[in-house]
C-alpha cells in the first residue's frame, strides 16, 4: 500500500463521521473541506519529504558515479551484474546449490531500486516545476 493510500484511507472514517453529525448541510460541507485541507496539505509533505530522500539518494549515487576511484564508481553495477549471472545460473541449473529465496529478494530491491532511482531522476524535477507553477498562480 502506498503512503498516499495510506493517508487517504485515515481521514475516511474522519468524513464518515461527518456525514453522520446532526448539523447543517454547510456546516458538513465545511468540515470536509476542512478535512480535506489537513489531507492536503499532509500528502504535500510527503512528497516534500519523499523529494528530499531521491534528491539525496540522487546525489550519492552521483558522487559515486563521478568519484575518483574506479572502485567507488562501479561497485553498484559490478553487484547487479554479479547477481544477475547468479540468477541466470540458478535458472539453467548451472549452481551445485539453488540460491536463498533472501537472493532473490536482495536481486529484486536492487533493480527496483535502480529503476525507481533513474525513474525519480526524470520524474521529479517535472513534479517539482509543477508545483511551484502551481503556489505562483
Amino acid at each position: 500500500m502506498g503512503m498516499m493510500s495510506f493517508i487517504s484511507d485515515i481521514f475516511k472514517p474522519a468524513a464518515k463521521l461527518i456525514d453522520d453529525i446532526h448539523t447543517s448541510d454547510e456546516e458538513k460541507l465545511q468540515l470536509k473541506a476542512r478535512f480535506q485541507e489537513i489531507e492536503n496539505q499532509l500528502q504535500l509533505k510527503i512528497l516534500d519529504y519523499e523529494t528530499k530522500l531521491m534528491e539525496a539518494q540522487k546525489d550519492v549515487i552521483t558522487a559515486e558515479a563521478t568519484g575518483q576511484s574506479w572502485m567507488q564508481r562501479n561497485w553498484r553495477p559490478i553487484t547487479m551484474l554479479t547477481f544477475l549471472v547468479l540468477v541466470v545460473c540458478d535458472s539453467f541449473g548451472i549452481l551445485r546449490f539453488r540460491l536463498a529465496d533472501e537472493a532473490w529478494t536482495l536481486l529484486q530491491i536492487g533493480l527496483g531500486g535502480y529503476v525507481v532511482g533513474r525513474s525519480a531522476e526524470k520524474i521529479v524535477p517535472q513534479f517539482m516545476k509543477r508545483r511551484d507553477e502551481r503556489a505562483r498562480g
